[in-house]
């Protein structure tokens, strides 16, 4: 029987929360957060819930809360991640979180002296990709032995991109003697009346499409500018050609680091996103709102980026909250997760396309009382949650969710066709 803490029950940890509730391995879930209406929302929706609030600026808050726990979830804002690591090393718990960080670069060159330590590194022209390329070698290379030393796992990164989608691509490698080239494609087709640009946290969102993306090209990784390099696709099931766009994610330089081992060489990596959140940010980017850089406005020094964002409702995650969206009617309920794996199979030259299907709005809302991308990644990371409860993962160190066994894959799939998530699976040759 498996004790878990979940760090943040916000979108995505609620979703989790409910969802491990009905684990007949899971005893008890402690639900964690700053805000006690979010901590009583989820413990008083559940049967095996304990509340607890906590300060995840202070690592003793948290190893205050985990003391006993098998595992601690961690669907905190980026920034917390150090802290959390530190508790789940200090109180000998296996860790899980939803995506990768840029606030433990720190830790890669300090134990580097102050340097990157490293010959022939990726040469990036956007500081916050050197930012990020060290905090996930700080977490494979330094986290890793640390959790081997207790005889526990850290998997990163697993929400439902990256996480689920990385499942989907290291699916696609099934049907790969080699591969040439990944593209993993994220439509958000969701698209309210009322204003409301991101159904996840805005700052998240704002802070990824505000750097310049990650690409890994001919093998090496390198910066792409923000909202380039557009493609057009529609699949079968699209009623539109949509417009997909270079987008800061982790996967490109997560499957680059992993090619040999999990991609079957690849040498190509590109993440494409389209939906309303991009076309809105594409505007606030082209406008100067994202810079971080202060000016002065009449006066006053601002910063455009968090001005923006004053200005952005949070993304809803109270039942009440998403059924008024619904009643009051959407404009679109639709989307599309796409893999596009080329490469070569039996000597000819081939494309996998691995299609994700879920979901939509309302028939999430319908099953869970959630939203789409509530349903997509807090239940996306729960199903990587079920694999740890279910003792189904037996690495131990640190992974990111590209590195699941082929085994482990087809487990998690079994997991997500319970839920109405599914693949699809074309193959045609080029």
């Amino acid at each position: 029987m498996k004790r878990i803490l979940v760090l943040g029950v916000g979108a995505q940890g609620s979703a989790a929360a409910k969802r491990l509730d009905k684990e007949p391995n899971v005893s008890e879930i402690i639900c964690a957060d700053i805000d006690q209406k979010a901590v009583d929302n989820v413990v008083n929706s559940i049967s095996k819930g304990k509340g607890a609030l906590i300060d995840a600026h202070d690592k003793d808050s948290i190893v205050a809360a985990a003391q006993g726990v098998d595992l601690i979830l961690n669907g905190l804002p980026l920034e917390r991640t150090k802290n959390v690591l530190d508790a789940a090393l200090e109180v000998k718990a296996n860790y899980q979180d939803y995506a990768g960080t840029t606030e433990m670069y720190d830790v890669w060159y300090d134990a580097h002296g102050g340097g990157p330590g490293e010959e022939n590194a990726p040469k990036f022209d956007d500081k916050y990709a050197t930012m990020w390329y060290y905090s996930l070698k700080a977490q494979f290379e330094i986290y890793g032995p640390k959790f081997e030393a207790i005889d526990r796992l850290a998997l990163i990164g697993t929400g439902s991109a990256p996480g689920l989608i990385c499942a989907a691509t290291r699916d696609s490698m099934k049907y790969l003697d080699s591969c040439d080239t990944i593209y993993n494609i994220v439509w958000e087709g969701v698209i309210a009346k009322r204003f409301l640009p991101f159904w996840w946290s805005p700052i998240t969102a704002l802070t990824d499409m505000s750097e310049m993306s990650l690409a890994y090209d001919d093998g090496v990784l390198h910066n792409v500018p923000a909202f380039g390099l557009p493609m057009e696709r529609q699949y079968e099931y699209m009623d539109q050609k949509v417009t997909f766009r270079e987008h800061c994610h982790d996967e490109p330089m997560q499957y680059a680091i992993n090619a040999e081992k999990y991609f079957k060489g690849c040498k190509n990596v590109h993440f494409k996103y389209a939906g309303a959140g991009m076309d809105f940010a594409s505007q606030l980017y082209q406008a100067g709102m994202l810079s971080r850089d202060e000016i002065d406005y009449n006066g006053m020094k601002i910063v455009p980026f968090d001005y923006a964002l004053s200005f952005l409702p949070p993304a809803p995650k109270y039942k009440e909250e998403i059924q008024a969206i619904i009643d009051e009617g959407l404009v679109s309920d639709s989307g599309c997760m796409v893999i596009e794996a080329y490469g070569k199979k039996d000597g000819k030259d081939v494309l996998v396309e691995n299609h994700v299907m879920a979901p939509g709005l309302v028939e999430s809302f319908e099953k869970a009382g959630i939203t789409a991308e509530m349903y997509l990644t807090g239940q996306g990371g729960y199903m990587f949650s079920k694999l740890f409860v279910n003792d189904k993962l037996d690495q131990k160190g640190l992974i990111s969710s590209d590195m699941l066994s082929m085994e482990q894959v087809d487990t998690y799939f079994e997991y997500a066709a319970e839920l109405g998530i599914t693949l699809e699976t074309k193959i045609k040759e080029l």
